[in-house]
């Protein structure tokens, strides 16, 4: 995302994060006096208002992602997904930004994991924030998206660690089904919500998803392994599938083509000014998740991970040359 704001000419882009090891190591990678860098944690309100004095836009994806860790620590969960989110949007109109983007995850729909429930929760913040300011200088706006390919926790990176050094990947349950989306299309939903977002806005992008075991197959195919796994068994907090868009979510989309956009329920406490009777609008609709997305195959998984840089890189590290998709 900073590489994307830098080379579309941002004056200046600030990163606030509290792992001042990463930033290091950024500040060596990027090198532009663009970046500044402020160590601080969504948790502290002082830290995220400081760093957002005097600026027009702003990406928030600092949480606690992990599944299982969430299972086990919900309380700090709720600290950083809900709460530092809070701070975020507080800070945020406490300092006339234009526009606030929060990024949140499919797991929020029909959350049945602290993670899923707390990043529910943000998007919840976020509409709120709409809802009850309606001439709020800060436009707040969520997207939410499936699994981002190669991104810190992904699967992905695990799966090939274990192939490179003989071993087969440790697959949950193989029958799991998972969205996938290259990292640089999750940005390109950001831009999308920066673009076009008006206050409690959800954005989602239509996703094709597989399951966990073709996956596993795939990069085994890849690096030239045995097309095997071993299977570990669901995890704390899992679910078979995940849902991108809810019925209810649906029953006010608007389709726009790659994203779907739906709108904050703008309504107020008084219910009885607006309709008398239930809304069977949606009788007709069924949930959008990874079970009834389109369903990719091994040979275009492949397809798909071999669009990736990281994955490249790693089979020219391995010395490999990549297999061809059937």
């Amino acid at each position: 995302m900073v590489a994307r704001l830098l080379a579309a000419g941002a004056r200046e882009v600030r990163v606030l994060s509290r792992d001042e090891s990463k930033q290091d190591a950024m500040r060596h990678r990027i090198r532009d006096e663009r970046v500044r860098y402020y160590v601080g944690d969504v948790r502290d309100s002082d830290s995220v208002v400081k760093a957002s004095r005097g600026v027009e836009y702003v990406f928030h994806a600092a949480a606690l992602k992990q599944v299982p860790s969430c299972e086990f620590f919900p309380l700090e969960a709720v600290r950083t997904n809900v709460l530092g989110s809070a701070n975020v949007v507080d800070a945020c109109e406490r300092n006339g930004v234009e526009t606030l983007v929060l990024l949140s995850t499919d797991k929020a729909v029909y959350p049945v994991n602290a993670m899923g429930m707390t990043k529910a929760l943000m998007e919840k913040v976020g509409q709120a924030q709409a809802r009850n300011n309606p001439s709020a200088r800060t436009r707040v706006c969520c997207v939410r998206y499936g699994n981002v390919m190669y991104s810190r926790g992904s699967v992905i990176p695990l799966f090939i660690h274990q192939i490179r050094n003989g071993l087969a990947p440790t697959v949950t349950e193989p029958t799991m089904t998972r969205f996938l989306m290259s990292l640089s299309q999750s940005v390109e939903l950001v831009e999308h919500a920066f673009q076009y977002g008006q206050p409690g806005d959800i954005f989602i992008r239509k996703a094709d998803a597989c399951t966990i075991g073709d996956l596993a197959i795939a990069l085994c195919n890849l690096f030239g392994a045995p097309a095997k796994f071993e299977v570990l068994g669901v995890r704390h907090g899992e679910k078979l599938y995940e849902t991108l868009a809810s019925r209810e979510d649906l029953a006010r989309a608007e389709d726009l083509g790659e994203f779907l956009r739906v709108p904050v329920d703008s309504r107020d406490l008084n219910y009885a000014l607006y309709f008398d009777e239930g809304d069977v609008g949606r009788d007709h609709l069924t949930d959008y998740h990874s079970h009834n997305a389109r369903r990719l195959d091994i040979s275009e998984i492949m397809s798909v991970l071999l669009t990736l840089p990281e994955i490249r890189a790693e089979l020219d590290a391995a010395q490999l040359t990549p297999a061809a998709p059937a």
